[in-house]
């Protein structure tokens, strides 16, 4: 325990938290460009034309019934054989974000669904435009809907980050390797690297959790009334 606090802390941990910034950059460069195209794809699959619907079908089957790990290792020493070379780095942007995005267009297909249609007609007898429609009455109240999953989804994407190492991204894990190899010290080094994945996963939900709350219709209608009351009093 006093090699621990006294020793290992000391001289590790900054150098974990190095590995530990580029997860949360993994994470939410990942976070941004999946959720953008599992949306997209979502609403691809939910079109008419078969004929863009199946392979987007295709793609959402063979993405979520292959290990992540497979698709990273694809991407990273395979796609070079088809003129395709991506850094470290950006190959392990690519699996992260073609892995999430096909979980997410489940999540945010099953929430455009959810939907009432009678909305959808509503606005269009108003003269709005499909993508008015989508993106003034479906989109905020999907949006609202998917958003604990997408939260549970980010912190998934946290510690699933750590396969990115397999790649050779300088990340968490990576940097935890590197330290029991100088040192032998694997007990003490994956103690301090869960401690700083409890940390960002913890943080993270706290966030996800304020502003699930914060984005409910019924808190946003109170916070909106508390300046308006003030106006009205002033005004008397």
């Amino acid at each position: 325990m006093y090699n621990f606090f006294f020793y290992a802390v000391p001289e590790h941990f900054p150098f974990l938290l190095q590995g530990a910034l580029v997860t949360v950059e993994l994470s939410l460069i990942s976070m941004l460009l999946g959720t953008l195209l599992g949306f997209f794809l979502a609403v691809g699959r939910l079109s008419a034309r078969r004929a863009l619907r199946w392979p987007l079908d295709a793609f959402v089957e063979v993405v979520r019934d292959t290990p992540l790990i497979v698709q990273l290792l694809l991407i990273y020493f395979s796609l070079p054989e088809a003129g395709i070379v991506l850094s470290a780095f950006w190959a392990g942007i690519a699996g992260l974000t073609l892995n999430l995005a096909a979980y997410l267009s489940e999540v945010f297909r099953a929430a455009i669904v959810a939907v009432d249609k009678g909305q959808r007609e509503a606005a269009i007898s108003l003269g709005m435009s499909p993508v008015a429609v989508y993106c003034r009455v479906i989109i905020p109240q999907a949006a609202l809907a998917s958003l604990p999953t997408l939260g549970g989804y980010f912190i998934a994407l946290l510690k699933d980050c750590s396969l990115v190492s397999f790649i050779s991204v300088n990340e968490l894990l990576r940097h935890a390797t590197i330290v029991i190899s100088d040192t032998f010290d694997s007990m003490d080094t994956y103690i301090m690297v869960a401690i700083i994945y409890f940390m960002m996963s913890f943080i993270s939900a706290r966030i996800i959790r304020y502003v699930e709350v914060w984005l409910t219709p019924s808190n946003r209608r109170a916070t909106l009334s508390v300046p308006l009351t003030m106006d009205k009093e002033g005004a008397r």
